[in-house]
């Protein structure tokens, strides 16, 4: 049994396109895909739930590692690839956070979401006024 699975070993590390399936270099990567794609999803969810702890957190994180990605021999363009995509994701969710929290999104979406409740009270006093008047 040991031959055989020193056998099948062989083989994958003899093709160069399996060899690199079958790494770290790979599966990383591929394991670490989960955090830009959670942050892309999260770019659609309100501000008001985004850690700015958190954010800077990742921010650097994959900073870090994108430099990291190109410094290891030979260099990997898959963890490279997920930190930039993670990059990008998490500096547009600071940017999200700092426009709620600091450059007055929160109050600006507040006064529309007043302005719009108030369209709904005019429409409905219309209404009123439309049935009072035709009754008459």
């Amino acid at each position: 049994m040991a031959a055989f699975v020193r056998s099948i070993n062989a083989k994958i590390r003899a093709h160069p396109v399996l060899n690199y399936v079958c790494s770290t270099h790979f599966w990383g990567p591929v394991s670490n895909f989960g955090i830009p794609v959670a942050a892309v999803a999260d770019t659609q969810k309100s501000p008001d739930l985004i850690s700015g702890k958190m954010t800077f957190a990742l921010v650097i994180y994959s900073a870090t590692f994108m430099r990291y990605s190109l410094a290891v021999t030979p260099k990997n363009y898959l963890l490279f690839g997920c930190h930039f995509i993670n990059e990008a994701a998490q500096l547009t969710q600071g940017y999200r956070y700092l426009n709620w929290h600091h450059w007055g999104g929160k109050e600006k979406a507040g006064v529309v979401g007043a302005l719009g409740g108030g369209e709904e009270k005019v429409k409905e006093v219309e209404k009123k006024v439309v049935e009072v008047s035709g009754k008459k």
